[in-house]
């Protein structure tokens, strides 16, 4: 029986990608070799990465301007690599702090720079998103995180500035409609919504770079990989490929507006269940829920054992929340059939059924 993958990631992939991705692996475009054996400086290969590219522009609906890479080191890289690129030689930049993975990029940006930490939930544990905090002037740009994965908020309304604007998007990347214009900088590690872990979706605008007056390290440089096309070292040619398979399916779909619609039916089913359902609760505030992560936790921990042992019958994985939060976390990205929630949905019907 074919799993309910719930897992936050690496994360579920549609199953026409899996298959196609198999298939490649094996025989690929009819060349009789692996794709993971082809030279990535071949024609085959190049194709697939200016594809995967273009479809990131068409999807995002960005403008001249931009450019699309595809890296490597996951958003974890980035959080160094975003201040190496943007903050001057005794700049500062301001960060909003919303979970674990804007609190790791403060780290990283820390050991280059002054960084004002401008507003942060940490007081509640990250259920929520800070609001009505005030930007500072004379900052070189600002950091945001999207989604949070582990807490399940997600940001509906982004900070407005004059600064450059950053967000780390990476788990929910093409699940809804965004002005990206008022973007300079956003990345995206590819395993929660567009594909497996090894790359890292960069989208940076060219008219902010090389400013910093630093002397960046050339792994570290976005102008450098920008110059040789995303292949200034080996690019990983797997997680590209099923990249690109990912974005053809969404937009075979209908792109980002009908999968925003997908998203958003899904997200109402599980969230109206847990409100409806007196056994669960929900974690996060219900004006900063995430499309993507739904955590909720059991209003009686007795029920746990009963409950476990209903979703794993129902052939449900991935459920289990993260350690600093307990309960559990539905991850419902953009590959999630609905059939799959409804299954999670009627799981929760039955404990309450059992337990009255």
């Amino acid at each position: 029986m074919k799993k309910h993958n719930f897992s936050a990631g690496p994360s579920i992939l549609p199953q026409e990608v899996l298959k196609k991705t198999a298939e490649a692996v094996i025989n690929f475009n009819h060349l009789n070799l692996s794709l993971i054996e082809i030279s990535h400086r071949s024609k085959e290969f190049i194709d697939v990465m200016e594809n995967a590219r273009s479809l990131v522009k068409e999807l995002l609906n960005l403008p001249e301007g931009y450019s699309v890479l595809f890296l490597q080191g996951g958003a974890s890289l980035e959080f160094l690599m975003t201040p190496y690129n943007l903050l001057k030689i005794n700049g500062k930049a301001a960060y909003i702090d919303t979970g674990a993975w804007s609190t790791k990029a403060i780290k990283e940006a820390k050991l280059l720079g002054e960084i004002n930490v401008v507003a942060s939930s940490k007081d509640k544990t990250y259920n929520y998103i800070p609001k009505n905090y005030t930007i500072p002037t004379a900052i070189d740009y600002v950091h945001c995180t999207s989604n949070n994965t582990i807490y399940g908020t997600q940001i509906k309304e982004f900070p407005k500035t004059d600064a450059l604007l950053v967000c780390d998007m990476s788990s929910d990347i093409f699940s809804r409609k965004l002005d990206f214009t008022q973007f300079d900088l956003v990345y995206a590690g590819a395993q929660k919504n567009m594909g497996p872990a090894g790359t890292t979706l960069v989208i940076v605008k060219d008219e902010i770079l090389g400013k910093t007056g630093r002397n960046i390290p050339s792994m570290l440089d976005f102008q450098v990989h920008i110059s040789k096309d995303s292949m200034f070292n080996t690019p990983p040619v797997f997680a590209v490929y099923t990249s690109m398979l990912t974005l053809e399916w969404l937009k075979n779909l209908g792109g980002i507006a009908a999968i925003e619609k997908r998203n958003e039916k899904k997200a109402t089913l599980l969230y109206d269940e847990i409100d409806r359902n007196s056994h669960f609760k929900g974690f996060a505030a219900k004006e900063d829920r995430s499309l993507m992560n739904v955590t909720f936790n059991l209003t009686n921990e007795a029920d746990k054992e009963t409950f476990d042992k209903l979703w794993n019958d129902a052939g449900i994985s991935g459920l289990k929340g993260h350690r600093s939060v307990g309960g559990y976390r539905a991850s419902i990205y953009n590959a999630m059939p609905i059939e799959s929630v409804q299954v999670l949905v009627s799981t929760m019907q039955q404990l309450e059924k059992q337990i009255g």
